[in-house]
């Protein structure tokens, strides 16, 4: 969205300088490496970075503007003519300044916002709610997961003006920020996928994890629908705390139910009342996952039925279960980021896998708290059961998912101390016709295990 800066400085509370008034604020940035010229910089501090010491440099890159504190002094004898001259809107704190005007923007904006939380599966979620729901409508969302207190305003300042909904990611690493992530927001729509140990560091119990996710709820308009998982028992409780409510999933009680889900060598089929579906997606995680876009399609007036060919065509993003063949090798590419239940479900999708031999390369769980090594150790009894035939544990806590294999009967279970060590082990370990899988907490950097494994170019899959 655009607008002009003594408009931006009204929503903000603030005076912009004679002259700029008029001005108009192409775009909207954090960073002055990726500014674009006639873009808005709010300069953030973090506790790496302080915004204030790149305004020049966002200057030099053609800013027409710069929100900044009510003490930051520029450059003595800065030349504002060789840099395009920008102007300054100074306020109190620049990041509550962002989100001040993204809820502001959002409230001129006349379109509807779809928000998505959970433990995992929010991002696919959010990519394929939008993917149904362009089918009749104009559709925007966040790019990538900007989903946290910074990501989300900048991803709703830079809405198109003509879309007629937003499709919006929230994450949270703490109890009450989707609470606040919902008031600059103002979701019509709230789907959450599940609830799971992801970030329980940081909450006493699971049931402190439901109680954040569940504040996305709690936030609708009593106008507004929840979107919930009916195969989760902590978010199928959420459906007492809005009165207008739509279940999807696999069990019998779902608004929405998959029905004859059957494994397939090229994907997986199942059905929603009278349509059939078939995707390239491989596990009941990615089912579950279709089905929350089928349901929020529902909201919107789309039957399912018109939505099999958009099923048929969704792919995997980056690192989240890309399927990659080598020397005649399976590859799950499931790097992005893991917690237990992710982790389960791609062995599920592993163990269900046509092959010599399933292999599991998995990263630590990041985030975990006391209870790190617990989960571990389950996450190890769970591959022995599943019949993996080779589990690899990169770093710290997955120690205990080792040796927790190998007292459930794992033969073959390693543990190594980094990435690249992991796929060096799998390639050794690894023949034609076998299936592995590579999964981990985006700070371990497992898909250094991928680079590994195939050759320093990943593009050397077939």
């Amino acid at each position: 969205m655009k607008f002009r800066l003594d408009e931006i400085a009204r929503a903000l509370n603030t005076s912009v300088p004679t002259g700029c008034e008029a001005r108009l604020a192409e775009g909207w940035s954090i960073d002055s490496r990726t500014l674009q010229p006639g873009d808005v910089f709010f300069a953030l501090s973090g506790p790496q970075h302080d915004g204030h010491a790149y305004v020049e440099a966002a200057w030099r890159r053609g800013a027409g503007a710069a929100v900044v504190s009510e003490t930051f002094s520029e450059t003595p004898g800065l030349d504002h003519v060789a840099y395009g001259t920008g102007c300054l809107l100074r306020v109190a704190n620049p990041l509550h300044a962002l989100q001040t005007l993204a809820g502001w923007a959002r409230r001129q904006w006349r379109g509807q916002v779809v928000a998505v939380t959970g433990s995992a599966g929010k991002t696919t979620s959010k990519e394929m709610i939008a993917e149904m729901l362009s089918l009749t409508m104009h559709t925007d969302k966040n790019p990538g997961n900007l989903n946290n207190h910074i990501g989300l305003p900048l991803s709703l300042l830079r809405l198109q003006p003509k879309a007629q909904v937003a499709v919006l990611e929230m994450g949270m690493n703490h109890s009450g920020e989707i609470r606040d992530l919902a008031r600059i927001a103002l979701p019509d729509v709230g789907v959450v996928t599940n609830v799971g140990y992801a970030h329980v560091e940081n909450f006493d119990s699971i049931h402190g994890i439901a109680a954040a996710k569940r504040e996305l709820i709690e936030a609708l308009p009593a106008s507004g629908t929840a979107v919930l998982n009916a195969d989760d028992p902590l978010v199928r409780e959420f459906s007492k705390v809005h009165a207008k409510c739509l279940l999807y999933g696999l069990a019998e009680h779902a608004d929405v139910r998959g029905e004859d889900l059957a494994e397939l060598p090229e994907g997986t089929r199942f059905r929603v009342g009278n349509a059939y579906f078939d995707t390239p997606l491989k596990g009941r995680h990615n089912v579950s996952n279709i089905l929350s876009a089928i349901a929020v399609a529902r909201v919107f007036g789309i039957a399912p039925h018109l939505l099999a060919d958009r099923v048929s065509k969704l792919q995997p993003g980056k690192m989240r279960g890309e399927r990659l063949l080598h020397q005649d090798i399976s590859i799950f590419n499931d790097c992005y980021n893991s917690n237990p239940e992710a982790a389960r479900a791609m062995l599920d999708v592993l163990r269900d896998t046509t092959a010599k031999k399933r292999i599991a390369v998995l990263g630590e769980m990041l985030e975990l708290g006391s209870q790190s090594e617990e989960l571990h150790r389950e996450v190890g009894q769970y591959a022995a059961r599943a019949g993996i035939d080779v589990l690899i544990g990169i770093q710290g806590s997955s120690r205990a998912m080792i040796e927790a294999a190998k007292k459930s009967g794992m033969p073959q279970a390693f543990y190594v101390d980094d990435a690249a060590e992991a796929g060096a082990l799998a390639r050794k370990l690894a023949g034609p016709g076998d299936a592995i899988l590579f999964k981990g907490s985006r700070g371990v950097k497992v898909e250094k295990a991928v680079e590994q494994f195939i050759g320093a170019n990943p593009g050397g899959a077939n």
